[in-house]
C-alpha cells in the first residue's frame, strides 16, 4: 500500500520575522522575499533559450487526445494516399494519350501534307491549263488531237 506525504518547500515553511510595524514581508535588513526567486525558474528560462521550433511543435503533441491524433493521422494518411494514387492514374492516363496520339497523330499529318501536296499540285496544273488557254484562244489542241486519232 502506498502512503502519500506531503514535502513543504522550504521557501514557505522560513517565514521572514515581523518587523517593528507588525508588516509581513518587511525585514530591517531590505531582503526581499519572494517566492519566485527559485532555482527551478532560473532553470527553466535557460531550457527555453536553448529549445528549438520542432522541440515546441514535439511538445505539442502531448496536448491532443490520442483519439484526436489517431483521427488526424488517418486522414492525413488518407489523403496522401489518395494523391499518389491520383498522380499514378494520371501519369499512366498522360502516357497513354501521348503515345496513342503519336501512333494516330504522326501518320495522319503525313497523310494529310501529302494530300495538301496533291491539291496544290492540281491547282497548279489547272493554272498552267489556264495560261495555255489564254495564249491560243480558240484552240483547244487535246480535242483535235483527239479527234484526229479516231
Amino acid at each position: 500500500m502506498v502512503k502519500l506525504q506531503e514535502v513543504e518547500d522550504e521557501a514557505f515553511t522560513d517565514k521572514p520575522t515581523p518587523s517593528k510595524h507588525d508588516a509581513l514581508l518587511v525585514s530591517d535588513d531590505e531582503d526581499d522575499y519572494s517566492d519566485t526567486d527559485s532555482e527551478i525558474s532560473d532553470a527553466s528560462d535557460d531550457e527555453v533559450e536553448e529549445e528549438t521550433l520542432a522541440d515546441r511543435l514535439a511538445a505539442l503533441k502531448d496536448i491532443v487526445p490520442p483519439s484526436a491524433r489517431r483521427s488526424v493521422a488517418s486522414s492525413i494518411s488518407s489523403i496522401t494516399s489518395f494523391g499518389k494514387a491520383s498522380l499514378a492514374f494520371s501519369g499512366k492516363a498522360l502516357w497513354i494519350i501521348s503515345t496513342s496520339a503519336f501512333l494516330i497523330g504522326v501518320p495522319w499529318a503525313l497523310a494529310y501534307a501529302e494530300e495538301e501536296q496533291y491539291i496544290q499540285m492540281e491547282r497548279e496544273q489547272g493554272m498552267i491549263k489556264g495560261a495555255n488557254e489564254m495564249l491560243t484562244p480558240g484552240s483547244e489542241p487535246e480535242k483535235k488531237e483527239s479527234q484526229q486519232i479516231l
